[in-house]
């Protein structure tokens, strides 16, 4: 998303900043739109102008990042995602993405696509492109497209390879259809879940597929180290009880299924993993995975908690700084051995 809740490449957050004042639309009349007459200025002839000038007006707009709490967060529908943007927190995504990895033995997904026929794969909330950047790589014969609301993607990427500005949440208009759709950590940033996987089916080939990969947002300890009085638990009920206020499920990963036997998908499966905290496992895998999770742990508990903390649950700044402090102890102590489960679901459009 990789957060505790989910990191991502793309969702949700605080209070957003007050739109700016918008004047009251102007009703339209009945009949045919008049047509400005055209200037004489021969420079003036084409739309050429207007059209650079919007343009360079609105990626402004795009990319003129909030500062909140000393990190940058993302503009374009300014507080549907509560992680910020700004350079630690794209190293964490990235890392997140190696934790990925290793998690699933090496593979970016699990779906049995047949990747000699795909010709068109989206990346839904894409964060900095590293998977769709990965897939372009490894199926080269395949238009790769990610979306996402910042652009923080990078600029030399492989040729089948674009990024788009949207909101998932928004009507989809893609030209023609997907024969993979991939969403990955989208935990704490979508509305409505039954809307959004719905238009992942709707938006795929007959035959294509679909797979999600999300987490539930709770840590577990089967040994019992992580206990009701441990900073550590207070810090994740007050996360979720978060992304609960804001109406964007924190815990959407063991829905998934459902999800998308409602969707009218075919052929789904639904497999679980567990991500140890920490290098406590016994066994090489794990522990492995273990020292990535508990890194981008660490790296992002600020840029997890700041928004969701001060702006939806009413903390002090000051106050989430210690509760952090405390939680960062714990964690490097090396006696909670937690555990957190990423579930992974795809299916098929008949």
């Amino acid at each position: 998303m990789a957060s505790p809740l989910a990191t991502h490449e793309a969702g949700p957050a605080s209070s957003p900043p007050a739109a700016p004042a918008v004047a009251a639309a102007t009703p339209q009349a009945e009949g045919p739109i008049e047509v400005e007459p055209e200037s004489t200025d021969e420079a003036d002839s084409s739309y050429g102008d207007q059209v650079t000038t919007f343009t360079a007006s609105l990626t402004s707009s795009l990319v003129n990042y909030p500062i909140e709490h000393g990190r940058q967060y993302h503009a374009y529908r300014a507080g549907s995602y509560p992680l910020p943007n700004d350079e630690p927190e794209l190293e964490r995504l990235d890392m997140t993405h190696q934790l990925m990895l290793a998690g699933l033995n090496g593979r970016l997904y699990l779906a049995p696509v047949d990747m000699e026929k795909v010709q068109s794969i989206l990346d839904v909330g894409t964060g900095t492109g590293i998977w769709a950047i990965e897939m372009g790589d490894r199926f080269p014969n395949a238009e790769v497209l990610g979306n996402d609301l910042s652009a923080i993607q990078p600029h030399w990427i492989p040729p089948n390879v674009k990024f788009e500005i949207d909101d998932v949440e928004s009507p989809w208009v893609y030209s023609k259809p997907f024969d993979f759709i991939f969403s990955r950590y989208m935990a704490g940033s979508i509305l409505n879940w039954p809307a959004f996987v719905q238009n992942v089916h709707d938006n795929l080939a007959p035959g294509g597929w679909a797979e999600f990969q999300d987490y539930d947002g709770e840590w577990y300890s089967g040994d019992g180290s992580l206990t009701a009085s441990h900073a550590t638990r207070t810090w994740m009920n007050g996360l979720i009880e978060a992304g609960n206020k804001l109406g964007r499920d924190p815990q959407p990963g063991g829905k998934l299924e459902g999800w998308a036997r409602a969707a009218g998908f075919a052929n789904v499966a639904h497999r679980r993993f567990k991500f140890p905290i920490g290098p406590w496992a016994r066994d090489p895998h794990l522990k492995r995975v273990g020292l990535w999770n508990i890194t981008q742990v660490l790296e992002g508990l600020e840029a997890f908690s700041l928004r969701l903390y001060c702006d939806v649950l009413g903390w002090k700044e000051d106050e989430v700084v210690v509760l952090l402090a405390n939680v960062r102890n714990e964690l490097k102590s090396g006696k909670i051995h937690a555990h957190v489960e990423l579930h992974v679901v795809y299916g098929q459009k008949e």
